[in-house]
């Protein structure tokens, strides 16, 4: 088997034990997002793109036709964040925007490899100041990010390469729980 493919199973089996944790996160996310709720994601590098696959998955449709949820990629709208970056520094890109965005019920999903990004670790720190549930996907625990959040899903993985790919898997897996709640699909 090619390094990559074995280190990519290996990382796989790992997160397996994971998947009750993975139907919790998605029926809980269906309920807020049916309740007219939303999701913000953050992430940065790889981690922004996996964040924007699940958001976009949620806006448009994943397997389903079914109504559009409330899913914002905070890192998506480049005149916001650029401004953001140009006023008040980098360190703040993702918490002014959760200060804006989110409301106490809502969820924040963050995506980071090394579970140490500043920006994130700042989103964090808001959301749970403002009522948002926290949630994280991160690489191998501890990190501070997975100790700052509610929940952490930690992939044991030095390669952030593996990581971001068991990501967009445990992201599928929270759209099809999401889907199967909703009703008439």
């Amino acid at each position: 088997m090619h390094p990559h493919l074995s280190q990519l199973s290996a990382a796989l089996t790992a997160v397996d034990p994971d998947t009750p944790k993975i139907h919790a996160w998605g029926a809980a996310l269906a309920r807020v997002l049916r309740a007219g709720g939303r999701l913000l994601a953050c992430g940065n590098g790889g981690s922004a793109a996996e964040a924007q696959h699940l958001t976009a998955e949620l806006v448009g449709r994943f397997r389903a036709d079914r109504r559009p949820y409330a899913a914002i990629p905070l890192h998506a709208d480049t005149s916001t964040s650029t401004a953001i970056v140009n006023d008040f520094g980098a360190e703040e890109l993702y918490a002014r925007q959760v200060r804006a965005h989110g409301r106490p019920g809502d969820v924040l999903i963050c995506l980071s490899t090394s579970g140490a990004s500043k920006n994130v670790l700042a989103a964090v720190e808001v959301a749970r100041e403002a009522g948002l549930a926290t949630w994280a996907l991160t690489g191998p625990a501890p990190n501070p990010l997975a100790g700052l959040c509610d929940d952490a899903l930690a992939v044991p993985s030095d390669d952030p390469t593996t990581v971001q790919e068991v990501h967009l898997a445990v992201i599928h897996m929270l759209c099809d729980v999401i889907e199967a709640a909703e009703p008439g699909t």
